[in-house]
């Protein structure tokens, strides 16, 4: 599939956990494409190594509809995005494109159900909330539940009529209050603190 795109190469490929690492350790790909279901490792427990020695890799998990919880998790262990595996080509491609920029990569259908699967309060009962002081704003969550749907900058800046650079800058506030340095990584603190309600947060 990859040999049909003029700007993607395939690097390398493995059948089960221990081989991924393996070949990732030695290849050091720029994106990596990741089933949640593999033999010898489960897919999260890569994502979490992953994660812990190469933090800037760009990591695109395969999913189907019938695992919300894995992907909750697998973007609350700081997941790039996630794909349907009956994907278009033109989409997978897009994705990776993306991906390597630092952008989530999230379809719509795969948030809505991300989100539908979370019920407050039972969900939030278990998620520390923001001190007063640190709570977002409304700008700040419309810029935050953009992100969240997969939207660049240019494109939250467009919508809420805003600079890019203002984008930015919220996106930096969202960091300092979240406590965290990524984009993936903020839109997971939100989910985790029942930031992100409804997929019209």
């Amino acid at each position: 599939m990859l040999a049909a795109s003029d700007d993607l190469a395939l690097v390398g490929d493995a059948a089960d956990g221990a081989t991924a690492l393996r070949i990732i350790e030695e290849l050091q790909p720029e994106v990596v494409l990741l089933d949640m279901r593999m033999p010898g490792m489960s897919g999260l427990d890569i994502l979490k190594c992953l994660r812990k020695h190469w933090p800037q890799l760009a990591v695109l998990i395969l999913t189907t509809f019938d695992e919300d919880e894995l992907i909750l998790r697998g973007f609350q262990a700081g997941a790039s995005g996630y794909l349907l595996k009956e994907s278009s080509l033109e989409t997978l491609f897009q994705a990776i494109r993306v991906a390597v920029h630092g952008e989530i990569v999230m379809q719509p259908e795969i948030m809505a159900r991300v989100l539908s699967y979370i019920r407050p309060p039972a969900f939030k009962s278990h998620s520390p909330s923001l001190p007063a002081s640190l709570e977002l704003t409304r700008r700040e969550q419309e810029v935050l539940a953009g992100v969240a749907n997969g939207e660049r900058s240019k494109e939250i800046a467009k919508r809420l009529g805003i600079t890019e650079r203002t984008v930015r800058a919220y996106l930096t506030n969202i960091y300092t209050k979240l406590e965290v340095d990524s984009r993936a990584s903020a839109v997971a603190a939100a989910i985790h603190r029942g930031l992100l309600p409804g997929k019209d947060v």
